[in-house]
C-alpha cells in the first residue's frame, strides 16, 4: 500500500511537469524507478508519462529514464565490445508508417560483416514491429539472451525482444503492454539495450527531436551515431528512418562530442529515389512479410529495395566502411541483388530458431511460396 507521503510527492513532481518546468536527471531516474517498482496508482504513472511528453522532455530527462530502465529492469550481455557493435532502430510515434525499413537495413549491414545488436519490439504506435515481423518468418524472439548473443557473433545480427521478459523483466513490459500513446520510453527503453553500443542509426519521430536525442545519446555513451528524421515532399509528414522521397534531417554525432546539423536530399544518394505509395507499410502481417523476403531476396519492389539500400548504407558509413553515405548504398544494393542479404536472413533464422526447428520450416515455406531459393 502506498504513503499517502509517497503519493503527494510524486503528485507534486507531476504537478511541475505540466507547470512546465525541467525535472534533473536523477529526479526523473527516480520516479522511472517508482514506475517501474509499480510503487505508484496507474493513473499517477499514466499521468506522469503524459506530462513529461506534453511538457517536452530534456535530454537529462530521456536519459534518466533511460537509467531507471537499464538499472532496475534490463538482463545484460556483451557479445562483442561496445565499440565493434551498432544498432539501428526507430522511436516509432511518426506520421508515416514505412516498409519495416530497420530490420531489412540490419539484415543486409550484417551480410557486409558488421556486427548489429537490434533492441526491438511489438507494435505499439506502428503497424508491424520488428518483433512481429521476424516471428512471422520463423525467428524465435522468446529465446535466450546468450543465443541473441551468440547471433550477433556469428552470423552479423541478433534481435532482443524489447517486450519479452528474458530481457525486461520487471516493469517495462508491463508498462508497454498497456499503452498506446508514444512516451519518453520511445526513446528511453529502446536504448536500454541488453547490450552496450557505441554505435547507432536512430530514427525519430519529428524534426524537433532529432539533435536532443543525439545530446541524449551522447551523454549516455554512444561515440558514433547519426539521428534521423525523415520526410514526405508530397504530404509534408515524416517517418523514423533516412527518407527517399523527400528531405532527411539529421545530426551526426562524432567521436570527440561534437554534433552536427545536416539535411541529406535523396539526390545525394545517386539515383536512390522512390516514391511514398512504394514505401507505405501495407495493412496485415502476411502481404507484408512476403514483401519483406522479397526485398531481401532482390526480387520486386523496387521501392523498399531502395529505401532498404539508403538505411543499410547509413551503417556502413557510421561504421567507417565507407566514407560517404552514397557509396554505403551502393554497397548495401550488391548485398541484396548478390544474395548475400538473403543468405544472412536464412542463417539467422536457423540459429534462432525453436528447439523443434519449426521456425526455420516456416521460412523455407515461405520461400518456397516465393519462388526463392531454400536454404
Amino acid at each position: 500500500m502506498v504513503q499517502e507521503t509517497e503519493l503527494k510527492t510524486f503528485g507534486a513532481y507531476i504537478q511541475r511537469l505540466i507547470s512546465g518546468e525541467h525535472l534533473s536527471r536523477d529526479e526523473t531516474c527516480a520516479l522511472f524507478t517508482d514506475v517501474l517498482r509499480n510503487r505508484q496508482p496507474d493513473l499517477h504513472q499514466g499521468a506522469f508519462l503524459a506530462a513529461l511528453v506534453a511538457k517536452g522532455e530534456t535530454p537529462g530527462e530521456i536519459a534518466g529514464a533511460w537509467k531507471a530502465i537499464l538499472e532496475e529492469d534490463t538482463i545484460g550481455v556483451q557479445p562483442l565490445p561496445a565499440s565493434q557493435l551498432v544498432e539501428n532502430s526507430g522511436t516509432g510515434m511518426d506520421k508515416l508508417k514505412t516498409f519495416n525499413v530497420s530490420t531489412a537495413a540490419g539484415i543486409v549491414a550484417a551480410s557486409g560483416g558488421l556486427k548489429v545488436a537490434r533492441h526491438g519490439s511489438r507494435a505499439l504506435t506502428s503497424k508491424i514491429g520488428t518483433v512481429d515481423i521476424m516471428e512471422s518468418l520463423g525467428l524465435n524472439v522468446e529465446c535466450s539472451l546468450d543465443i541473441v548473443a551468440d547471433c550477433i557473433r556469428t552470423i552479423g545480427i541478433g534481435l532482443f525482444n524489447g517486450m519479452s521478459s528474458r530481457v525486461h523483466p520487471g516493469g517495462l513490459a508491463r508498462i508497454l503492454a498497456q499503452i498506446r500513446f508514444g512516451s519518453s520510453l520511445n526513446i528511453a527503453a529502446s536504448l536500454a539495450s541488453p547490450c552496450r553500443i557505441s554505435n547507432a542509426l536512430r530514427g525519430v519521430y519529428s524534426q524537433e527531436m532529432v539533435v536532443k536525442t543525439a545530446q541524449v545519446m551522447r551523454e549516455i555513451g554512444y561515440r558514433r551515431v547519426l539521428v534521423v528524421h525523415g520526410t514526405d515532399v508530397e504530404s509534408g509528414l515524416g517517418m523514423d528512418e533516412i527518407s527517399p522521397c523527400g528531405p532527411t534531417y539529421a545530426a551526426e554525432l562524432y567521436p570527440d562530442g561534437r554534433i552536427k546539423e545536416i539535411t541529406l536530399e535523396p539526390e545525394e544518394f545517386g539515383c536512390f529515389g522512390a516514391a511514398w505509395d512504394e514505401i507505405k507499410a501495407l495493412e496485415n502481417l502476411d502481404p507484408e512479410r512476403l514483401r519483406f523476403l522479397s526485398v531481401m531476396a532482390g526480387k520486386g519492389f523496387e521501392g523498399c529495395i531502395l529505401f532498404t539500400a539508403i538505411n543499410a548504407g547509413a551503417l556502413f558509413y557510421i561504421m567507417g566502411i565507407t566514407s560517404t553515405l552514397q557509396k554505403g548504398a551502393e554497397k548495401a544494393l550488391t548485398y541484396i541483388h548478390g544474395g548475400k542479404a538473403l543468405g544472412t536472413l536464412s542463417r539467422w533464422i536457423a540459429r534462432q530458431d525453436c528447439e523443434d526447428g519449426s521456425g526455420f520450416k516456416r521460412f523455407n515455406a515461405l520461400c518456397e511460396e516465393l519462388d526463392l531459393p531454400k536454404a
